[in-house]
């Protein structure tokens, strides 16, 4: 099954799975969310399926399979002008990564979102349609997770390779770290060259978020000439806003959060790690640390990310 000629669209399992469409509609429905969402549970199942079979006929669905074997739009792609989101959940074994990845290179100025739930997936369309819109950060007073990026050596990075090499890489960790704010609820506050400012009304979302851009930068670092290695901090309290922009102490403790991390490190403030309890994330205890402009030290944690952590 293919969109173009001699790209598997579907992996074989789905094929097999596809068999089901003409034998049981009701067992085809919910297997397939099952593949393609991978919900386990047996509920979320049974309502995803009612909700496809509510969507679409049993034999609206066959005949378009079969049009998905037949259509070849491989020539056209090219063609397409409109801003394109290619959409792909990193679990799934509906479809291969690597026929997302084929789309977005063939179609001009598309972007490739990967996200690690199917929830996440909504957030990112939202974001990409309201693209170019104005929002406060915050309102005032409210209680936000705070999140900094910082790419490693940057200073270094531009006086080895040059200012546009340099840049180039620069531009490279903007995009990732934007796909991963809209694919987490975050919203962005300011850019600073080298790093972002970013809050969340979540703190498990902002660390979900702090985990994915760190993911994203291995996969992409090991194929890679030049590694983009990143630090990432974060803490939690009622930043002042002011003019699209935050200010405060929890601000200017999570910048020094971020400033104590090494490259490819997130380290979090204890309230994020209070907050994000019984959330399945792995802290490691890193100590009372001293920062600069903080007259107590800070107890802060190392937040595991890595499958063999």
């Amino acid at each position: 099954m293919s969109y173009a000629r001699g790209t598997d669209l579907y992996s074989p399992q789905v094929e097999g799975i596809t068999a089901l469409l003409e034998v049981d509609w009701e067992l085809y429905t919910e297997t397939i969310m099952r593949w393609a969402f991978r919900w386990s549970e047996w509920e979320a199942m049974r309502r995803g399926g009612a909700y496809f079979r509510e969507c679409v006929t049993q034999q609206e669905a066959l005949a378009a399979m079969q049009s998905l074997r037949e259509i070849d739009v491989s020539d056209d792609l090219s063609q397409v002008k409109a801003p394109t989101l290619v959409v792909h959940l990193r679990a799934s074994q509906f479809m291969d990564l690597n026929v997302a990845k084929s789309l977005t290179a063939n179609i001009p100025n598309a972007r490739l979102v990967i996200v690690e739930e199917p929830e996440q997936a909504a957030a990112v369309m939202k974001g990409f349609v309201g693209e170019g819109e104005e929002t406060e950060p915050t309102e005032p007073g409210a209680f936000r997770t705070v999140l900094f990026t910082d790419v490693e050596a940057s200073t270094a990075l531009t006086q080895r390779l040059g200012d546009a090499k340099a840049r180039e890489l620069l531009r490279e960790h903007e995009r990732m770290v934007r796909e991963a704010l809209k694919a987490h609820g975050g919203s962005e506050v300011k850019t600073m060259g080298d790093g972002f400012m970013a809050s969340f009304s979540s703190a498990t979302k902002a660390l979900e978020c702090a985990i994915a851009m760190q993911r994203a930068f291995a996969e992409r670092n090991e194929a890679a000439e030049e590694p983009i290695k990143v630090r990432v901090g974060l803490n939690a309290g009622e930043p002042i806003a002011e003019e699209k922009d935050l200010f405060g102490t929890a601000v200017n403790e999570a910048a020094r959060i971020t400033a104590a991390a090494q490259g490819g490190e997130i380290l979090v403030a204890d309230v994020v790690r209070q907050l994000t309890k019984g959330k399945d994330f792995l802290f490691a205890d890193r100590g009372e640390t001293s920062l600069r402009g903080f007259e107590d030290p800070v107890r802060l944690f190392e937040v595991s990310w890595r499958g063999e952590d």
